[in-house]
Formats: C-alpha cells, sequence, structure tokens
C-alpha cells in the first residue's frame, strides 16, 4: 500500500511539472488493479497524463474505471474529478459544461488543491480555444489557491499559462497585496478587464450582488471610485 501510495505521489508531481509520460507510468502502477483506494486515487492522474501524451485508448479505459467509482461512491469529490476528467477527454461545449460541473463540486467537498487543478485544466483548454480573458480569471484563480497551499509546481504551470495568454506581469505595493483578499483581488481583476457583475459573478459562481459587494471593498482599499480606475491601479508595467 504504501508503494502504491508513493507512485500516485509521484504521478501527481509529475503531473505538476508536466512531465506526462512519467506521470502516465507513476499512474498505470498506482491505479493497477489490487491497489485498493490508491487505485481511484491514480486514475484520475492517469487521464490527464495520457490525453498530453496523446494515448487517448488509455485514458478512455480509466475514465471509464473512473466513472464506475465515481457512481458507486456518489461523492462530491468523485463527481468532481469524474467530470474533470471527462473534461479532458471532450470537445467544444460538452468541455466547457463538464470543467464548470467539476468546479461546482469540488468547491462543495473542499479539497482546495483539486479545485485550482480544475481551474488550471479550464484555464489552459479555455486558451486553446482562444478564450484569453476567459482563461486568465481561471488561471488567476488557480494560482491564488496553489500559492496558499503550497503546491509550486503547479503554481510554476500555471504562471506559464498565464503569460502563454499575454497576461502583463503586474507590480503591486506591498499595501495592496496586504489589504486585498482574495476574492476582491479576483473580482478587481476582471472588472478591470472590462467584464460586468453578471460575467463576473458566473466566472467565480457568486451571485451579482457579491460581486457588487467585493468590488465597493477593492474600491475603498484602492481609493478609487470607478472601474476604469483599477486599470491603472492594479496594471501598471
Amino acid at each position: 500500500m504504501f508503494v502504491a501510495y508513493l507512485e500516485y505521489a509521484s504521478a501527481v508531481l509529475h503531473n505538476g511539472l508536466g512531465q506526462y509520460d512519467a506521470a502516465m507510468g507513476a499512474a498505470q502502477r498506482a491505479a493497477a488493479p489490487g491497489r485498493l483506494s490508491h487505485s481511484a486515487w491514480g486514475l484520475p492522474e492517469l487521464v490527464e497524463a495520457a490525453t498530453r501524451v496523446g494515448r487517448v485508448e488509455v485514458a478512455t479505459a480509466a475514465l471509464q474505471d473512473l466513472s464506475n467509482k465515481a457512481r458507486a461512491s456518489g461523492t462530491a469529490w468523485s463527481l468532481g474529478l469524474q467530470a474533470r476528467s471527462r473534461a479532458l477527454l471532450a470537445e467544444g461545449q460538452a468541455a466547457d459544461d463538464l470543467y464548470r460541473e467539476a468546479i461546482e463540486w469540488l468547491s462543495a467537498c473542499g479539497l482546495r488543491l483539486e479545485l485550482a487543478r480544475a481551474r488550471l485544466l479550464y484555464g489552459e483548454w479555455l486558451r486553446r480555444e482562444r478564450r484569453r480573458l476567459d482563461a486568465r480569471a481561471q488561471l488567476r484563480s488557480a494560482l491564488d489557491l496553489f500559492i496558499e497551499i503550497g503546491a509550486r509546481c503547479f503554481a510554476q504551470r500555471t504562471s506559464r499559462e498565464l503569460l502563454a495568454t499575454g497576461e502583463r506581469l503586474r507590480r503591486r505595493t506591498v499595501d495592496m497585496n496586504d489589504s486585498l483578499t482574495a476574492q476582491e483581488q479576483q473580482v478587481a481583476d476582471l472588472a478591470g478587464d472590462g467584464r460586468s457583475n453578471q460575467e463576473i459573478g458566473s466566472q467565480l459562481f457568486i451571485s451579482p450582488k457579491t460581486v457588487e459587494y467585493h468590488l465597493h471593498k477593492a474600491f475603498t482599499k484602492l481609493g478609487i471610485r470607478a472601474r476604469h480606475q483599477l486599470v491603472r491601479v492594479l496594471r501598471q508595467d
């Protein structure tokens, strides 16, 4: 059992580093029959790694096994991982819907690492779909979570993906970083990109009234009165 757990941990690490061939090998060993609970843990890692190296047949088989286990379990965690894994093999609107479903399930169960990974994968997919603003919103949220929990490999991967969207490096004062909460920062970032309260709420899965509340607090802390001033305050080259 201990060896199986090490293989699972190795798969997570290699997926975080973007070393998908190594991740797939470790995940296959972790998900081998007879590994008890570790088999289920390794399946989402196997789906992600296999799709990245073009081994669709391996990913599809792992997804089928994962889906069977998720239906039997019925927990928010298992259903979230199932939706996230299905999204990796889907296209178009189906993929979009599945990523959103995964985020909802994983938000409900409180597993921040898995939630952050869902947002990262969604952001990567959105960038490939050339939806850069949508991608940035998901990637920023993922990066905040990875930094909070100390997942450095995933944080670095997310940072690279953000740069690929054309994200501009920000120079923020210590006072600003200390004063804005993570949620206020997210809302301010999206508002600075020109998003409406309705659009921001849809992206972050909160109500427009909650968006307005966080935006008002951000304005007060930043000493500004209008949305267009966010660009100057938050996005200095």
